[in-house]
């Protein structure tokens, strides 16, 4: 089974920190991950703007589908074990999910710190640093 890429900030510890942390649940091993800025992340976000691509995580398919921000979060859960009532709840409302990934991801910087994470870029059009 082809395993579907997971695209995360490297330079972010937080971000750094999740992927991690689903690195360790997906035991059995249906997720592959790679940071945006390198040369997989060129490849597999071509569509995408490279401006653009640092502004979410972003899950791509086998198939070459790209979800990104909340609605990769519903994509990445499906995976997971234990995780498949999660993810239908966050398939169930995926405005809420977005707006939810949109928030954490604004203070990121903020909960890196709290983790213990490597400190995050931050990006001076968001509210990063106060949660």
């Amino acid at each position: 089974m082809e395993r579907v890429s997971v695209l995360y900030d490297e330079d972010c510890g937080f971000c750094r920190w999740t992927a991690d942390r689903l690195r360790a649940w997906d035991r059995h091993r249906r997720l592959a991950f790679a940071p945006i800025q390198g040369e997989r992340g060129d490849t597999l976000l071509a569509d995408i703007a490279p401006e653009a691509r640092l502004d979410a995580a972003h899950v791509v398919t086998p198939d070459g589908r790209v979800r990104s921000g909340g609605a990769a979060v519903a994509a990445v859960l499906q995976l997971l074990p234990w995780a498949s009532p999660l993810a239908a709840v966050v398939r169930a409302f995926p405005g809420t999910t977005d707006r939810a990934y949109r928030w954490t991801g604004s203070r990121r910087t903020w909960f890196g710190a709290r983790l213990g994470a490597a400190a995050c870029p931050v990006d001076p059009g968001r509210a990063d640093a106060r949660p």
